[in-house]
């Protein structure tokens, strides 16, 4: 099943999507509480489903996940991503995180900051958690997640690398557009065989499959909980592929007007055109 949060009368509501359409849920919580409560929710929820709803077309779809309690990215997971970095194959996961308030709807515009020009791109498959949980073993971990998005995490390269802390250069506003809406758990073959992609301008600069990941999604979510509770709504970016515009000679940073879409195999893509911040 695919979930979306959407604006209807300026408000967000819960909706379904199905065949190029959406029905709204009758929910009146938000995505957080129904991912808490799926378990009972899901027959309403499917029942619901079969009903008539609006063309896509006409829908403003927001973050699925509008304020999750935690946002963590792992960085350094794929391979190619890794020797263009000129880095090491990490022994140990690196991860930073990422602020609430840099969560973006998946089709609206991506800020480049004042005094920050150096942003860049890179497409993420997105982990939604799905249960409160701790010490999860890596064989136990696919029933801790309760669904996937496609996320972008928009990087501004030079507040990444001026400490040894990369949150902040992760954290503008907008730098992380997620969507466009949730696939359930349930709804997709394997996480971990993928395509994902991203093109600026209709240019393709990143074209892999989760398949590559270093750390998989299972060994993320073992390394996470036994540091931290995860809980309904975390969300968990789970590393980029090669491509990225810093690693390219001549390094390309994305300008305004820029548009930029995230691709991944059976969940759908985001895009969004770079303004500059007023």
């Amino acid at each position: 099943m695919k979930l979306a949060t959407y604006l209807m009368d300026g408000k967000p509501r819960i909706g379904i999507v199905t065949e190029g359409r959406l029905v709204d849920a009758g929910f009146d919580g938000s995505m957080i509480d129904v991912i808490a409560g799926w378990e009972d929710l899901q027959p309403r929820f499917e029942q619901r489903a079969t009903g008539d709803g609006m063309p896509l077309g006409y829908v403003q779809l927001c973050a699925p996940v509008q304020r999750p309690g935690k946002v963590w990215a792992i960085g350094l997971n794929y391979a190619d991503h890794i020797a263009e970095s000129n880095m090491e194959t990490p022994v140990r996961q690196v991860w930073f995180t990422k602020a609430q308030t840099s969560i973006n709807g998946p089709y609206d515009p991506i800020l480049i900051a004042r005094n920050a020009p150096f942003v860049d791109y890179e497409a993420e498959l997105v982990a939604v958690v799905g249960r409160r949980c701790k010490h999860v073993a890596a064989s136990d971990a696919a029933s801790a997640i309760f669904g996937y998005c496609v996320g972008n995490d928009v990087t501004e390269r030079m507040w990444q690398h001026a400490g040894p802390q990369w949150s902040l250069g992760k954290s503008f506003d907008t730098h992380a557009p997620i969507g466009p809406w949730i696939t359930t758990a349930d709804g997709i073959s394997n996480p971990h065989e993928l395509a994902i992609t991203c093109s600026v301008n209709g240019e393709v600069r990143q074209s892999s499959n989760t398949e590559h990941l270093v750390f998989d999604l299972w060994q993320q979510i073992e390394h996470l909980s036994a540091a931290m509770t995860l809980e309904p709504g975390d969300l968990i970016f789970t590393g980029t592929p090669g491509g990225i515009g810093a690693a390219m000679e001549p390094r390309r940073f994305l300008a305004a007007g820029d548009v930029v879409r995230c691709e991944i195999e059976e969940l759908g893509y985001i895009e969004g055109t770079m303004e500059a911040e007023a």
